[in-house]
């Protein structure tokens, strides 16, 4: 065996290796990462506060102040 497929052999181990490391982590992330949030986002009016509610509810109150605010769309 020369010297340059010892080095090509090398090299190959080693980018395998960290492709399984890559593929296992991001397999490990995506199975405890969590999705999205159904959750709606309110921003209070008169306080300034930004909470989240149930994604069936249009209006809700502040948790600060009481007002009652409607939710922010994007």
């Amino acid at each position: 065996m020369t010297v340059s497929r010892l080095i090509l052999f090398y090299v190959f181990l080693v980018m395998g290796g960290l492709t399984a490391v890559a593929m296992y982590t991001e397999f490990r992330r995506r199975r405890f990462d969590h999705g999205p949030s159904e959750d709606r986002i309110f921003r209070c009016e008169k306080c300034g506060y930004v909470y989240t509610d149930d994604p069936d509810v249009d209006r809700s109150r502040c948790s600060q102040c009481g007002l009652v605010n409607d939710a922010i769309e994007f």
